[in-house]
């Protein structure tokens, strides 16, 4: 008998794996188990890999760098009035001047409306550590901007270029504050939903960049990657929390062992 090809044993795996992770109903067997904790650290593995990646293509000058000007190219040529006004005030709601006053009032209302303080402080949190991370590679990798004259405004924009700080910081805030409302009820469905809508987000913005002439396709594509590391050391850091508060009620004797922590 001939052995099983192997992309049949990895989808059979993989099976294997969403059966222990999830149950009948599409429900989160354990949302305190290790294995959410092991989750996160692939997220962060995949999330700077593909930074690593990219920049590797940037520097390199191909795989995805060699899209860069004919993405940028072809948005430049398919301009127009309406569409240009609109993402422009996309792109200056999620800018440093409108994002940090919106995460500090979302985080201030959360964690007054809920009377806790750790989901709030970890979107803050995350906030902050994709934002120092990016500014380090943006100074360590020094790329310049696209051309003045594909820019809608040109030189409005001085800092280097890559990653997109502006997809950065939206993918950070929509991946956070979804995994951490998402986590609280944990289900496929509702899983789904937080994916699609986090997904159009941020393509939302990130394709605004592009449209506007300020970013490369590779900038926000590594903006993407490095908010997806982000996320999974929030839910590293979050995860680890629940396993020992589900390990000290489990010492204590009470009923309520799997249950995760609201605060």
């Amino acid at each position: 008998m001939p052995p099983e090809p192997w992309y049949r044993r990895t989808v059979a795996t993989a099976r294997r794996s969403a059966l222990a992770v999830w149950d009948r109903r599409g429900e989160l067997r354990d949302p305190t188990s290790r294995a959410a904790v092991v989750l996160g650290l692939l997220l962060v593995v995949v999330g700077l890999t593909g930074v690593l990646v990219v920049h590797d293509a940037v520097a390199e000058g191909d795989d995805l760098a060699e899209a860069d000007l004919p993405v940028l190219d072809w948005l430049v040529a398919a301009r127009g009035p309406g569409v240009t006004a609109f993402l422009t005030a996309v792109s200056a709601v999620t800018g440093p001047g409108v994002l940090p006053a919106v995460v500090v009032v979302a985080c201030l209302v959360w964690g007054l409306a809920t009377r806790s303080w750790w989901q709030p402080a970890l979107l803050a949190g995350a906030m902050v550590l994709s934002t120092l991370v990016s500014l380090a590679i943006k100074s360590a990798v020094a790329r310049p901007r696209p051309p003045l004259d594909t820019m809608t405004v040109p030189g409005s924009e001085s800092t280097y270029s890559f990653p997109s700080g502006h997809t950065v910081g939206t993918a950070t805030f929509l991946l956070t504050a979804g995994y951490l409302i998402w986590i609280r009820s944990p289900h496929v469905r509702s899983l789904v939903l937080w994916a699609l809508g986090t997904g159009a987000g941020i393509l939302l913005v990130a394709g605004s960049r592009l449209y506007l002439g300020y970013h490369f396709l590779t900038d926000v594509t590594a903006g993407f990657a490095l908010a997806v590391a982000v996320l999974g050391v929030v839910v590293v850091v979050d995860r680890r929390r629940a396993v020992r508060a589900a390990r000290m009620t489990a010492g204590a004797g009470g009923d309520d062992a799997g249950a995760t922590p609201a605060g």
